[in-house]
This record gives structure tokens, sequence and C-alpha cells, in this order.
């Protein structure tokens, strides 16, 4: 049986076409040489970054800040600009320039590729965050190919960028409605899909199924895969899925996550999509706000919502 629906578009952050360039990164010559026009990132701890006036990303000339590669920088992307290739890295710093976005509330504003290569950013440095020593002997470690591998200078062994599965999923009744969480931390009407990591042994579906119960309670059925998002948040990748279940079933807080949780209609739902609002207080009438577009609970909700009804 397949899925009863697509997302009408891809999410957000999914949507880049990045040369990621392993080649390059596995060449610390070309590295080097590349440095000269290179561009680059700066991440504060708290993931704010530089933007531009126009809200772009605000990147740095790499030559600034030493003429060769930064120790801790972090290469992103081989990419074409203005009609010559260009190096993109990523550094993360104490502070910010003067202009700063923050990726929760401004990614939304950027081209495409440039989403991309900011969840990429993100991600690895926060990954480099928690892995300067090794989680074996507590030696620390060396930063090579261009920040996408740590190793110990002693003994060779490598610890690679990691990443977190994590399921998130549109719960409805196979016709009209659908289940929207609210975590005990948010604001009155603020609602979303319920999420959760994968845990080992375990399946994307199991997680589904787990997840749903453990958070309010019910058995959803009918599991099916829609799509994926990057969330570097720290450094996860949201699989996106839907499910089946019953809108009779009592819910029950569980795991104390959700504060709330509600079966909506699907014209609640289009009207709240109709207002083009996002989570940020601005419509303090509405009786349902809905995640922002930055990430792919959006497009689960909206995917379901304007699909053609069953």
């Amino acid at each position: 049986m397949p899925a009863s629906f697509e997302l009408g578009e891809e999410p957000l952050l999914a949507r880049a076409n990045l040369d990621r360039a392993d080649q390059v990164r596995k060449n610390p010559e070309r590295l080097r040489a590349g440095w000269a026009t290179a561009r680059v990132l700066l991440v504060d701890h708290s993931g704010q970054y530089g933007v531009t006036e126009q809200g772009t990303l605000g990147w740095v000339p790499a030559i600034s800040l030493g003429a060769e590669p930064v120790a801790d920088a972090v290469f992103l992307a081989l990419q074409v600009v203005d009609g010559h290739e260009v190096d993109s890295w990523a550094l993360r710093v104490e502070e910010t320039p003067d202009v700063f976005g923050e990726a929760r509330s401004g990614a939304h504003r950027l081209p495409a590729d440039e989403a991309g290569l900011l969840a990429t950013a993100l991600g690895m440095l926060n990954w480099h965050r928690t892995a300067s020593y090794s989680p074996i002997d507590g030696d620390p470690l060396e930063l090579v190919q261009g920040g996408w591998l740590r190793r110990n200078p002693k003994t060779g062994a490598e610890e690679y960028p990691r990443t977190d599965p994590a399921v998130i999923m549109v719960i409805h009744d196979g016709a009209d409605q659908v289940l929207l969480g609210r975590q005990a931390v948010w604001p009155e009407r603020w609602f979303s899909t319920l999420a959760g990591f994968v845990e080992p042994g375990e399946s994307l579906e199991q997680c589904v199924r787990r997840e749903v119960f453990e958070e309010a309670g019910i058995h959803v059925h009918s599991p099916h895969y829609l799509g994926s998002q990057p969330w570097p948040f720290p450094r996860s990748l949201m699989l996106g899925f839907e499910a089946i279940g019953d809108p009779a079933d009592p819910l029950s807080f569980r795991d104390g996550e959700l504060g709330d949780a509600r079966w909506f209609h699907r014209d609640d739902v289009l009207q709240a999509l109709g207002r083009d609002r996002e989570w940020n207080g601005t419509n303090t009438d509405a009786e349902l706000l809905l995640p922002g577009s930055i990430s792919i609970a959006r497009s689960l909700i909206t995917g379901w919502a304007r699909a053609p009804k069953p």
C-alpha cells in the first residue's frame, strides 16, 4: 500500500545542489592552493552567522584569516561564483559580524544552495564541538580532510561526522483529521507534528509507532516514508513519515514531552496555512499556529492538508 499523499515540495534545507568535492577534501595541497580565493562563513557558538544587507550569507575572504587554511575550519563545497570556482568553508568564532542571522528564524530567506551550505556548516561545526577527543582513550584528535575526519595521530584511529536519525510524522485518520502536538514549553496555540530519535536495534517504522505511543498514548499503523531533511540542531537527519491513527482513542501524554495534543480538522489546518503565519507570535488571535517553513514539519502538514481528499 503506497503513501496516501506526497510532499508538495522538498523541505527547505533539502533543496541544495552542492558539489561537496570529496576529492578536494582529501587533497591537502589543493585545499591550501584554493585558500587564497576561498570564502569563509563565520558562525558563533550560538549558531548565529554573518549576513549581508540583502539577507544572504555574509562570507568573508579566507585570506583575511591567514595565509593557509585555519586549523579548525571546515570545507563545505566547491562552487562557481561569478564564473569562477571558489572553495567555501565554515569556521566557529567567538563573535559574528555586527549583522547576523539565526537559522531557525532566517534560513527560509536564503537561496536553496545557501540554505544547504548553512545546514552543512552548522551540522559539521556542532559535531566538532563534541569530537575534539577520542572516545576510546581521550587523546586529542587532529582535523584532516578539510575537517571531515578526525584522526588520532598516535594510533591512526578515525572518527567520522555523526548524524543522528530521527523520525517526524504526520498522524492522520485516513480522512480529515490530523493529530498535532505542543511541547510543554511552547506557547499556547503552537502545534506541530510528533517526532523522536531512532533507538539502536529499531527500524524507522518501529520508531514511528513507539514514539507516537510514548508521546500521545495511541497506537498507529501503516507508516510510510515521505521525505527527509537535515536538521543541524545540533546534527540530526529528520525522516518524514505519515501514519494512521484513530481519533476515538484517548490521548495520554505518557513520557511528559507533550503539554497538549489535539486532532484538528483539515479545514482548520488549511485556514492556518492560508494565513501564511509562522511561529512568530504576531497573530495572537489565531487558534492554530503551525511550524515555520524551515522545518520538514511544515512540509508534512502542508502535503497532507492540500492532498486530494480520499
